[in-house]
């Protein structure tokens, strides 16, 4: 019987992490420790998609690749899956990374007219085209170190010209990157100066104005709220989440950062497909979101660039079945690209195994995002995006840091990045 010819025939992983049977829900509990492992396992792609999944020895002899990458002594895996980015920003915040090594806190600095508002006036002077290629810049780390889908909001605009600006520019990324981007909409990050001691009219100004004009053009796919003192109190952002999803934007939440106000609880009460941070979440208000299905995507990273001693009590979560994903919280305060870094991150200061971390870095992650029906797994049908890393076995993620273990990154079927470098494509067709 002869051979199918495919475009290309990945074999002999050490191991071929599949994560299958996540894609309807994600996985909870004890099963975040399955990866669905196949030792010498093998993976064919053709048009982009995964055709087939199994041993070697089973799919050379079914297949043949008109490219062919010989995986031994390495890891296959799916890409990892950012859920949580506040990818398009102009400037750069170091002066205030040494004013929290002297004590300052996150809001003390806001309240200054720091942290997010120094990148809200940096980012309104900046010009579309500038934003373009910074964020290009960021997204080919990230996919240097495996990322092959990121969710990237808004927030840094903060007036319906500048919101829709931030907005145009991640649809612009969509045509010219590689790394997929799944659009939020984040107007309600911070009370604008102009805004100043007027909370309740910009509230007003978001749900008149900037959620009907994202909503008929059709730029975002999720609204977004900074619930927390000082910002957005619990009954705001439910007026705002509530209005976005009247309008066909689905909830998604900054909750229980920095102090207990109730996000987790209200997450679950607007059925947002997410909620993230959640450091001073409530036992109840995880028990709610556990039963909505809302995934918890824990930033561990934002913890540690603030120098907070607390971090999401991830364990809680997991023996809560909440869903738990992990992300960057890529921002001007948290610049980190690499989720490899938040895996070691989420093993050492949440107490998460490896293979718990890399469920939540992928299939969990791309339910956060809604897209664990084509990303996050490899299994039949879904997009070849898999990523090869230069270790024996899975463990080695948490356990190795500080260094790239990528060797290559396909992105719907081809072969983006070569020995840990971009290579010189044009975006995937």
């Amino acid at each position: 019987m002869a051979k199918k010819e495919v475009d290309l025939l990945i074999k002999k992983a050490s191991e071929l992490l599949t994560l299958r049977g996540g894609s309807g829900e994600p996985i909870l509990g004890e099963r975040m420790r399955d990866l669905g492992i196949i030792r010498d396992g093998a993976l064919a792609v053709d048009k982009g998609r995964i055709v087939s999944v199994g041993k070697t020895s089973k799919l050379e002899g079914k297949f043949k690749g008109r490219d062919t990458i010989d995986a031994e002594h390495q890891v296959v895996m799916p890409g990892f899956v950012d859920p949580h980015t506040h990818l398009v920003f102009a400037g750069s915040r170091e002066e205030e990374f040494e004013m929290r090594l002297q004590g300052a806190s996150y809001m003390e600095i806001l309240q200054k007219g720091g942290g997010i508002l120094s990148t809200v006036a940096q980012t309104r002077k900046a010009s579309f085209n500038g934003l373009v290629e910074n964020c290009k810049k960021t997204l080919d780390v990230m996919l240097e170190h495996g990322t092959t889908t990121v969710e990237a909001k808004s927030g840094y605009g903060l007036t319906l010209r500048d919101e829709v600006k931030c907005l145009r520019v991640m649809k612009r990324l969509n045509e010219e990157h590689l790394v997929s981007v799944v659009p939020t909409f984040l107007g309600a990050h911070a009370v604008p100066p102009e805004y100043k001691d007027r909370t309740d009219d910009y509230v007003k100004l978001v749900i008149d104005e900037m959620i009907p004009a994202v909503a008929s053009q059709g730029s975002a796919e999720f609204c977004d709220v900074f619930c927390e003192r000082g910002v957005f109190n619990p009954e705001q952002s439910r007026t705002i989440l509530l209005s976005g999803g009247e309008q066909g934007l689905t909830p998604k939440l900054h909750a229980d950062e920095m102090s207990h106000l109730g996000g987790a609880e209200l997450a679950a009460e607007v059925k947002a497909i997410s909620a993230e941070h959640l450091l001073f979440a409530s036992e109840s208000g995880l028990k709610m979101m556990a039963r909505q299905g809302v995934v918890a995507v824990l930033l561990p990273a934002a913890a540690f660039s603030l120098i907070m001693e607390k971090y999401a009590d991830a364990r809680k979560m997991i023996w809560l079945s909440v869903p738990v994903a992990l992300g960057t919280d890529f921002n001007p305060s948290c610049w980190v690209e690499n989720q490899q870094f938040i895996i070691a991150l989420a093993c050492r200061q949440m107490k998460m195994m490896p293979a718990e971390a890399i469920t939540a870095a992928t299939i969990n992650a791309a339910h956060a995002v809604n897209r664990a029906n084509e990303v996050g797994s490899l299994e039949i049908n879904k997009k070849a995006d898999v990523i090869i890393l230069r270790v024996p076995n899975y463990k080695f993620l948490g356990y190795r840091f500080g260094t790239n273990l990528v060797d290559k990154v396909i992105k719907e079927g081809r072969i983006v990045v070569n020995d840990g470098r971009k290579l010189k494509l044009t975006q995937c067709t």
